[in-house]
């Protein structure tokens, strides 16, 4: 667990300032983040990275020449706000336009893409990549729409030595693109991890089985299998990246590939070198040269136990781009010419003039501010029952969210008021609005995953379909009027929150038993799941109105009977109730934000 805190709620922002402090010849810190504490070109290309804390290395130990100007760091395992994302790439500003690069997760899509729209309106050339390399996570023809894991660091490092060698904003995105629909992940986890403050792992993982394709965030892996030695463990995962693996001479590649084995917190560095001498084996049976490999923590996810491969398939370039120096406090490689210092001041773009404002309009900000007040209170109060009644169906974090949000929402028309008073005077008195009691706290039965997918009674539905499994379909209609598929009440929804046997902390422990989860630690990640095509700024400028296509059927699939089972290709991994695979986009969309 995580043992070394002092506020949970300002974990995060300590960590980063211990960080900077540690590292003052690589670091400065600014509002939201990092960025480099040397000078680079003027003119050149910013590389500025970013999503939730709780991932070290990622993503502010990978800032530095050779790799990224800035980073964008959230609260643990929650994504930056737009203002932070803005207030780094401010900073990191080289005057040759920015590419900002993220994870593929929902709230690091909104986030960075609202800030992307901010900036350009601002004059700056900014452009957006979301990484999608976990190959659990979504079919093969889906790519683009899959989680981003450790497949980060190697997209990431192309792009930074891209921009490192001089080439232009065009060209940096056009090789980082490039970089990420070569680059396959898979992982497996024996424990999971937990966040500061909390008691109990976000999940975990039943006695002597490990969970395979499992988030970096807790999100549900596709299948929990037998734990296995660790050459069982390595076939696993060799098979399950090289089921991708491009035609030889197909777009320049020849077998040449980079090869990372990744320690997800708790896993030492000798065990990872125990499975990685099988890794290489396998690699050379099948033809694959590993190009400067790296085994150790590249992307972690606090004290959670497990690892991870990442094989990108190189062509020459590629190759070039990965083997350059590189000099961060966390991945070094290399001699990286001497800079001087650069001193940075974020600059936030905030306007200190109160404008004009007749009593009536001044009485009405004052009834907002009152209003917001009342959200405020009541989302701090609900926030265990909301966190509760999320981690049903999603990943928990819905009651953190709106606390969060109303809180901010509260301070800033406080902060407003304040200003206006100071400008104008005291506005006229209004009548308090009144107060909202919290919701009850409820305590509900829940079953076990496995009673819930064999149960022959179907869950209560007035819109949705059930299966003849007796799990309720996702319906086929219920919008919401931002058009976002809703879940109605009383239909499970295929995203559970335990998978084949695996309970998340806020299920039952037996069928029948009452949950009775008491004030909820914080809990907060990036998304359940990565953020579809259809919901993200793509780079082929996709509208968002578009209707997404019918979900095709999903074939039975065989389960794996043991370690030395062969995955296959990935639409073969398993048939856990969160998978994506055949799911549309806007479904997969509807699912995270349920």
């Amino acid at each position: 667990m995580t043992r070394l805190f002092n506020d949970p709620k300002q974990f995060a922002d300590d960590a980063l300032a211990g960080m900077a402090l540690a590292y003052p010849g690589y670091l400065q810190g600014v509002h939201g983040g990092v960025v480099r504490a040397t000078e680079s070109p003027r003119g050149s290309v910013s590389v500025v990275i970013g999503g939730g804390s709780g991932h070290y290395p990622a993503f502010a130990g990978w800032v530095g020449p050779g790799l990224a100007h800035g980073a964008v760091c959230g609260n643990v395992f929650a994504s930056p706000s737009a203002s932070q994302v803005c207030s780094v790439t401010r900073a990191a500003d080289n005057g040759g336009g920015t590419l900002l690069m993220y994870g593929n997760y929902a709230g690091d899509v909104l986030h960075f893409g609202q800030a992307a729209e901010r900036l350009r309106s601002e004059g700056l050339d900014v452009r957006t990549l979301a990484v999608s390399d976990d190959v659990a996570s979504n079919t093969p023809e889906n790519h683009l729409d899959r989680r981003g894991v450790t497949g980060d660091l190697v997209v990431f490092k192309v792009a930074g030595a891209a921009a490192e060698r001089g080439d232009d904003l065009d060209r940096v995105e056009r090789l980082a693109l490039r970089a990420n629909e070569r680059t396959r992940s898979l992982g497996v986890a024996f424990h999971g991890c937990t966040l500061p403050g909390a008691d109990e792992p976000l999940f975990t993982v039943p006695s002597g089985m490990m969970s395979v394709g499992l988030g970096v965030h807790g999100e549900p892996g596709v299948r929990d299998v037998p734990m296995g030695t660790a050459a069982e463990i390595a076939d696993l995962l060799v098979e399950g990246v090289l089921a991708e693996e491009p035609r030889r001479g197909q777009d320049g590649y020849e077998g040449r590939a980079v090869v990372i084995l990744n320690g997800l917190g708790t896993i030492k560095n000798e065990e990872l070198f125990v499975v990685y001498r099988r890794v290489a084996q396998r690699l050379e049976d099948a033809g694959v040269t590993p190009v400067l490999p790296e085994v150790g923590e590249m992307m972690s996810s606090l004290d959670m136990a497990g690892l991870s491969l990442t094989v990108t398939f190189l062509d020459a370039e590629l190759e070039a781009l990965w083997s350059t120096p590189v000099d961060t406090i966390a991945f070094r490689r290399g001699a990286v010419q001497h800079r001087g210092r650069r001193d940075v001041v974020s600059r936030e773009v905030v306007s200190d003039t109160v404008p004009e404002a007749c009593d009536p309009s001044r009485e009405l900000a004052q009834r907002i501010a009152g209003v917001l007040a009342v959200l405020k209170d009541t989302a701090v109060a609900a926030e265990p029952e909301l966190g509760r009644m999320d981690a049903i169906a999603g990943d928990g974090d819905h009651g953190q969210g709106m606390s969060y949000g109303s809180t901010g929402a509260w301070r800033a028309a406080t902060e407003a008021l304040a200003r206006t008073t100071a400008h104008h005077g005291t506005p006229p008195a209004v009548a308090p609005c009144p107060a909202v009691p919290a919701p009850a706290r409820s305590s509900s039965t829940m079953r076990p995953a496995d009673s819930l997918r064999s149960s022959a009674a179907p869950a209560p539905s007035s819109a949705g379909v059930t299966s003849s499994a007796g799990r309720a379909s996702w319906p086929a209609e219920g919008t919401s009027s931002a058009g976002r598929a809703s879940c109605p009440a009383g239909v499970t929804s295929p995203a559970g929150a335990a998978v084949d046997g695996r309970r998340r902390r806020h299920d039952a422990g037996s069928a029948g038993s009452t949950t009775t989860t008491g004030p909820r630690p914080e809990r907060s990640t990036c998304g359940t799941g990565a953020a579809p095509q259809a919901v993200r700024e793509s780079e082929n400028r996709r509208s968002s109105t578009d209707t997404p296509a019918p979900p095709p059927a999903t074939p039975a699939r065989p389960p794996l009977s043991n370690m030395s089972t062969t995955l296959g290709r990935p639409t073969d991994i398993g048939t856990g109730p969160a998978r994506n695979c055949g799911r549309s986009a806007g479904e997969r969309a509807a699912l995270s934000l349920c």
